[in-house]
């Protein structure tokens, strides 16, 4: 997977401010932060409901284990 450096980060940041101008680019970067956060904030809780429903099927195959050797005893 290529790697993104300083340079061409700078590249973006210069190309962007002449598209949109120094007035918008403040602007324009304060809703991409906003998207990125909200965005951060969704795969996060994705992550946390799966973790959930991982441990929830682990305690149910633990109890169906159990009781499986409880009748076999």
């Amino acid at each position: 997977m290529p790697t993104i450096g300083w340079f061409e980060i700078l590249i973006v940041v210069a190309i962007a401010i002449i598209i949109l101008g120094p007035k918008d680019f403040p602007i324009m970067l304060k809703k991409v932060g906003s998207w990125i956060g909200t965005t951060k904030k969704y795969i996060n809780n994705i992550q946390n409901e799966v973790s959930n429903i991982d441990i929830e099927n682990n305690n149910i195959q633990k109890k169906v284990d159990e009781e499986e050797e409880n009748k076999d005893a």
